[in-house]
């Protein structure tokens, strides 16, 4: 039986994955001053237990400013390495890929965890001690109703920002990470200067597509300068805005184009963030056919993630061509053992299981597979001896 697309690994520089499968980056708001610990070493761990070939490590601040809100990770000091080389390290000792995706939240800083409500932090609704900051964006336009004006940020502090993004950059290398994801997209600091909804300027980094992608492409040329030249680096892309009237697929499409010229690796394809809502086609799959199109256009590998729900669902994406890696988020978290269950689907039965688990697991499944299914309603079901 030949090995499905899915289960096939993939050579990125030098780096060789086993899978195609990723845990996309999935913020847990849990953290005190950005510092990382043992919620994050067994959130994470799981997923390489769970067979994934890359585990990327959630949004992950630049500077303290840049954070989405109180309770995120963060790389903007040499005190936040050591949590993350632990997290790194382990994964990589269960047969994954370590990935960290690095972000600035722009106007979407200052932020309320989800589960206090969402929104802004004010005086009012912060918990003790988490006062709001002042936030900064491409252009002085709140990311929605009811949000705080930003500072429009001047060519001399995107300076400092790009540069935050080099010295997080080499934290990431210091940590042991193997690849490095720059974040694009959902409505943070560079979709902000990515997109004319949020983008404003009159300067050098606005007006025309190609100068809202300036300054994205300056902090994606900063970093891969820094980067060994062995190890990935990802971009994650909006690859359309909420609404018609902001980014589109074509201007996605360019700027995929000035990033595999810059030497980014893989563009990871997602959608939304600024304009609120999503006018577009939803359902499952529904971001696919943006990474197939600027896989197709932009010669460059992509990631294909949006209810990605099923074993047959993503090999179908990988074996069609659509994209050459497939990324979980609410699936790996409602079932971390995603990657090894699709290998079992995919192959009639063999399993990938940690050797902890997979010997115990196969003599359960020769058991079940003699006995058969529970029928119910009795709880206890036997047979007699032979």
């Amino acid at each position: 039986m030949s090995t499905p697309a899915l289960l096939e690994p993939l050579t990125v520089r030098g780096l060789t994955l086993p899978n195609r499968l990723v845990v996309a980056p999935m913020c847990q708001y849990s953290v005190d001053d950005g510092l990382v610990g043992d919620y994050h070493l067994v959130h994470l761990g799981r997923f390489a237990l769970g067979g994934f070939g890359l585990v990327i490590v959630e949004a992950t601040a630049v500077t303290a400013d840049g954070r989405i809100s109180h309770g995120d990770v963060g790389l903007w000091s040499d005190e936040h390495i050591p949590g993350l080389a632990r997290i790194a390290d382990f994964l990589r000792t269960q047969g994954s890929a370590a990935g960290i995706q690095l972000a600035h939240a722009g106007a979407k800083a200052s932020s309320r965890r989800p589960w206090d409500g969402g929104g802004p932090v004010t005086p009012e609704n912060a918990r003790p001690g988490e006062a709001p900051w002042p936030t900064a964006s491409a252009s002085e336009v709140p990311i929605g109703p009811g949000w705080p004006t930003p500072h429009a940020l001047t060519a001399e502090e995107l300076a400092g920002i790009r540069e935050a993004f080099v010295a997080a950059a080499r934290r990431s290398l210091t940590a042991g990470f193997d690849v490095i994801e720059l974040h694009a997209a959902h409505g943070y600091l560079l979709h902000q200067f990515l997109s004319p909804l949020t983008n404003r300027r009159t300067d050098g980094y606005g007006g025309s597509p190609e100068a809202r992608m300036r300054f994205p492409l300056e902090v994606a040329a900063a970093v891969r300068a820094v980067w060994p030249g062995d190890r990935p680096l990802f971009v994650r892309v909006s690859a359309v805005d909420g609404s018609h009237e902001g980014i589109t697929i074509e201007d996605t499409v360019a700027f995929a184009r000035e990033l595999t010229a810059l030497g980014a690796d893989a563009v990871d394809v997602s959608g939304g963030g600024i304009g609120g809502g999503w006018e577009h086609p939803i359902g499952y799959g529904y971001q696919v056919p943006f990474a197939a199109r600027i896989r197709a256009e932009a010669g460059i590998p992509t990631m294909a993630v949006g209810l990605i729900v099923d074993a047959g669902q993503a090999e179908a994406i990988v074996a069609g061509g659509a994209a050459d890696l497939v990324a979980l988020a609410r699936e790996a978290q409602d079932d971390p053992n995603f990657a090894v269950h699709a290998a079992r689907e995919l192959t009639a039965g063999y399993d990938t299981y940690p050797v902890q688990a997979g010997p115990r697991l196969a003599s359960r499944a020769r058991l079940l597979g003699s006995i058969g299914p529970w029928t119910g309603p009795d709880p206890v079901q036997v047979r007699e001896p032979a």
